[in-house]
């Protein structure tokens, strides 16, 4: 009885802001399409006590959440949500990431602090971390930044459509995500990725996405108005006296349309779609 006691106060210590939706707007679930039995808050219960050893480990992953300065964003346990298709996949609903990918999180988090809220309200993760095997079964992407949990698959906890939340993410994404390497997504209904692995963005409607900003690649600003480099051999390693230095690489939009990210996949429909 004493053992059961502290396991459930550590739980409450370990898992702090349960049950958020229903706090910010009783009547609207967005999870609801996502979020299955076992993997709510009941459900989180269950599996924390199920194995003692996780008391320590939550409260480490806890420790260093805070030691970044991201932690209480979102509720802790939300982030340890692995896939909706956990079930089908004989996988587990929730799994603390290994210590060596905890370091990807925390630039996530910032930028979800920082500009995802402020733009969209709170949000809830429904899918976080996944290990190799549930993500191939659950159709992630061979490379996806699930797997190393730079990723977070997010609904909105304040009423919105789904044209709303497009157009006001992609914005900030225009603005802010190159700065942070946010890839942006979207899938069924009011579900969102963001991760900071590589700037891009996918599966935008296209009405709105004809007003977002282009996606234009890195290396493709890098390469803008760059002087060509002076070729030289051993008997002209030397420029010539009358050659002068090359001007600054110009900030002037080039005439040549941007390259724009077109890897991304289809638009879909299907909560359960490959996801990135």
């Amino acid at each position: 009885m004493i053992r059961l006691l502290v396991l459930y106060f550590s739980l409450l210590i370990a898992a702090p802001a349960l049950g958020q939706a229903s706090l910010v707007h009783p009547e609207w679930n967005p999870g609801a399409d996502y979020v299955t039995a076992g993997q709510d808050e009941p459900g989180y219960r269950s599996w924390y006590m199920a194995l003692p050893s996780r008391s320590n480990q939550i409260k480490a992953f806890n420790d260093y959440l805070s030691t970044y300065e991201v932690s209480g964003i979102v509720p802790t346990w939300q982030l340890f949500r692995t896939a909706t298709a956990w079930q089908r996949c004989a996988g587990q609903p929730f799994e603390i990431p290994p210590t060596s990918e905890w370091p990807h999180i925390v630039q996530t988090l910032r930028y979800v602090r920082d500009y995802v809220i402020p733009a969209v309200g709170p949000v809830e993760p429904v899918s976080g971390y996944r290990n190799p095997i549930l993500n191939q079964c659950a159709g992630g992407a061979p490379e996806s930044a699930h797997k190393h949990y730079s990723a977070i698959d997010l609904v909105p906890l304040t009423p919105t459509t789904r044209e709303q939340l497009m157009q006001r993410l992609c914005a900030i994404h225009g603005r802010r995500g190159l700065a942070y390497e946010v890839g942006l997504g979207f899938y069924a209904f009011l579900r969102f990725h963001v991760d900071t692995s590589k700037y891009r963005r996918w599966n935008m409607d296209p009405a709105v996405a004809s007003r977002c900003p282009p996606i234009v690649r890195p290396p493709d600003l890098a390469s803008v108005a760059q002087p060509p480099a002076v070729q030289t051999t051993p008997e002209t390693a030397s420029p010539p006296a009358n050659l002068t230095a090359p001007p600054p690489a110009s900030t002037a939009v080039p005439d040549v349309p941007p390259t724009l990210d077109t890897a991304a996949p289809p638009p879909t429909t299907d909560p359960l779609a490959p996801q990135q």
